[in-house]
């Protein structure tokens, strides 16, 4: 199921999003106090391009709180919500459930993204 699931997830969109979130992170990088955020872009980049059999891994103590603190206020609020949205769309249908899932696994990373570490599951 993984595999076909990432299949279908990047033939309808995941290839451009996950483009996106790495042109995105190259931007931050260009720029040496973006850094930070732009190692938070490619974590994006690597989930939204393949999200089945990925799981995340929270921690990271208190600089990541205060990091995500800021992150969420100036924009992993919005970025949550959106993808929170999608996936409560996508999870309106029944074959849209597995993708729905994966959109809510996006919408906490967003929210949360310093201190998380993305891993495949064996």
């Amino acid at each position: 199921m993984r595999t076909i699931g990432n299949i279908i997830w990047i033939l309808c969109g995941g290839i451009i999003t996950a483009i996106g979130w790495a042109l995105a992170g190259i931007l931050f990088y260009i720029t040496i106090i973006g850094i930070p955020l732009g190692r938070q872009a490619f974590k994006m980049a690597s989930l939204t391009l393949a999200p089945f059999g990925k799981t995340i891994v929270y921690g990271g103590g208190a600089p990541s709180l205060v990091a995500n603190i800021v992150w969420v206020i100036v924009i992993g609020f919005w970025e949550a919500l959106a993808y929170a949205m999608a996936g409560a769309l996508f999870c309106l249908t029944v074959v849209g459930i597995p993708f729905g899932l994966q959109l809510f696994k996006m919408a906490k990373l967003s929210f949360m993204p310093f201190g998380a570490q993305v891993f495949s599951v064996a």
